[in-house]
C-alpha cells in the first residue's frame, strides 16, 4: 500500500553571498512499506550560474529527478541538515508525536542548523533568521535543557522570557553533537554551539571534552575553536560554528556534508562494512580540493583517536565543508576519551588498517598508503603524536580545568598498552 506524498521545498544560501535561493524540490512517500525520496532541481536554478550541487557525485546538477530507498529515503545531504538525536528528541516532545517523517525533522528544525541548507513549504525561501539565543542566556536554557532531560513541565511561574527561551529549543541546533543536550548561542565573535552538562556523566565532560580539543590542537590537529563557559556553578563547553562565517549583513553559511554522506552508507551497526577510515580517504580524493592535506590530517585524526581511546570516532564525527565552491576537511570536533578496562585491545568505530578497528601502531601503520603516506613516515607521526600525549595530556587538563578525579577517572584512556603489542598475538574481538 502506498502512502499519500510528502513534499518540502529545499532552498540554499549560494557560496560567498548572503542570497538564499530555492534549489529544488524534495519528495517522499511509502511504496508498499519502503520509503521512498525523489528531488529534483528546479529550472531556475540549474540555470543560475551561482548554482551548487548539493552533493556533487550523488545529486548532481542535471534535469532529471533523483531516487533514493536508502535511509528511509532521504538523500544524504538532506540528511547531514537534518537535527540530530538530541534535536529529533526536542522535537518529538514539542509536537507530542513519536511517528514524524524525515520532511517532518526537516521542516521542524531550526534555521541554524548545519550547513548551507534550508526547507519549507513555499516555493520561495522565507527571510533568513536573524535572533539567535545570546551567550548571557546559557543560565535558561542550560536550565530548560535540564527540564527536557528529566521530562518535567515547566514551572508555574515561568515568565515570557523563560517561556520564550523554551520555545527556542524547538531549535535544537546544528546536526554536530549527537545526544548531548545543547543549543546554538551567539556573541560577538559569532555562532557556538553551546553543550551542556548531563545529569548521567561519570565526570566534568564540558571541561575533559574541551581539554581533549586542547590537546588535539597540541598535536597539531586543525580543531574547532572552543572555550568553557561557567553557568550557575556548572560548565558548558562551546564549539565555534566552523559552518558560519559572521560577516556584515548577517552569516555566510557554507554547505556541509557528514562522512556517511561522503562514504555513501548509513550511521546503523548494518551498514558497518563502509565505516573504513581508508574508504574515506579515496573518497577524499575526489571530493577534497586539497586531497593531499586533509589526507595527512585525517591520518593524524585516525592516529590520535587511537591514542585517547576515542572510540567514538563514527562517520558523522567527521565532516567536509565547502567556504566556496569546492569542499575541504572540516575543523575536527567531538572527540571524547573513553577509559576501557582493557590493556590489549580496543577497538575504533572505523576501519583502521589490515587488522581491521583495533587501536595499534602496526594496524595504524598498515593504511599509510591510502593516505599517500610512507610506512616509515606514518611510524614517525605516529611516535611523535605518541610521545606528545603521554607526556602532555594531564598537564594540558590541569591547564583547562579538569578536575584532579576527572584527570584519575580518564587517565586509562592516555597510549594504552595495546597500541605496542602485535597484532598476530592478541585475540580479535568476538
Amino acid at each position: 500500500m502506498n502512502s499519500k506524498p510528502q513534499e518540502c521545498f529545499v532552498y540554499v544560501q549560494l557560496p560567498g553571498t548572503f542570497e538564499t535561493v530555492t534549489a529544488g524540490r524534495y519528495q517522499l512517500e511509502s511504496q508498499d512499506g519502503v520509503p521512498m525520496g525523489r528531488f529534483v532541481y528546479g529550472r531556475s536554478y540549474r540555470e543560475n550560474a551561482k548554482a551548487v550541487p548539493l552533493d556533487p557525485f550523488e545529486l548532481p546538477i542535471v534535469p532529471r529527478t533523483f531516487e533514493t530507498v536508502k535511509m528511509r529515503g532521504i538523500f544524504g545531504a538532506l540528511r547531514d541538515a537534518s537535527p540530530d538525536s538530541w534535536g529529533r528528541s526536542v522535537i518529538e516532545k514539542q509536537q507530542m508525536r513519536t511517528d514524524l517523517s524525515e520532511i517532518d525533522y526537516l521542516l521542524h528544525s531550526p534555521e541554524d542548523r548545519a550547513g548551507a541548507l534550508s526547507f519549507g513549504l513555499h516555493v520561495n525561501p522565507p527571510e533568513p533568521a536573524r535572533r539567535f539565543n545570546r551567550v548571557l542566556q546559557l543560565e535558561v536554557l542550560m536550565r530548560e535543557a535540564d527540564r527536557y532531560i528529566r521530562d518535567a513541565a515547566p514551572a508555574d511561574n515561568a515568565d515570557a522570557a523563560v517561556a520564550e527561551q523554551v520555545a527556542a529549543l524547538v531549535n535544537p541546533g546544528t546536526s554536530l553533537g549527537g545526544a548531548r543536550p545543547k543549543n546554538v548561542v551567539e556573541d560577538d565573535a559569532g555562532l557556538w554551539v553551546a553543550k551542556f552538562p548531563h545529569p548521567e556523566d561519570r565526570w566534568n565532560n564540558p571541561r575533559v571534552e574541551g581539554a581533549m580539543l586542547a590537546l588535539a590542537r597540541e598535536c597539531e590537529l586543525h580543531v574547532a575553536q572552543s572555550r568553557v563557559e561557567l553557568v550557575a556553578g556548572r560548565d558548558a563547553l562551546l564549539v565555534k560554528r566552523f559552518d558560519r562565517e559572521k560577516g556584515d549583513r548577517g552569516y555566510l553559511r557554507h554547505r556541509m556534508v557528514s562522512g556517511l554522506t561522503v562514504l555513501g552508507t548509513e550511521d546503523s551497526h548494518r551498514a558497518r562494512e563502509r565505516w573504513s577510515y581508508a574508504l574515506l580517504a579515496d573518497e577524499l580524493k575526489r571530493w577534497s580540493r586539497r586531497p593531499d592535506d586533509d589526507l595527512r590530517e585525517l591520518f593524524r585524526r585516525m592516529v590520535f583517536s587511537a591514542l585517547v581511546s576515542n572510540t567514538d570516532d563514527h562517520p558523522r564525527n567527521h565532516a567536509l565543508i565547502a567556504p566556496g565552491q569546492s569542499f575541504e576537511l572540516s575543523p575536527a570536533y567531538d572527540i571524547t576519551p573513553t577509559p576501557h578496562v582493557s590493556v590489549e585491545r580496543r577497538d575504533l568505530a572505523m576501519t583502521i588498517g589490515k587488522f581491521g578497528r583495533y587501536a595499534n601502531r602496526a594496524n595504524l601503520v598498515s593504511s599509510a598508503g591510502a593516505f599517500r603516506l610512507g610506512e616509515e613516515e606514518a611510524a614517525t607521526l605516529f611516535d611523535a603524536m605518541a610521545a606528545t600525549v603521554k607526556d602532555r595530556w594531564y598537564a594540558t587538563f590541569r591547564r583547562e580545568g579538569v578536575a584532579e578525579k576527572d584527570c584519575e577517572a580518564v587517565s586509562r584512556s592516555f597510549v594504552y598498552a595495546g597500541l605496542f603489542l602485535n597484532p598476530n598475538d592478541v585475540s580479535p574481538v568476538a
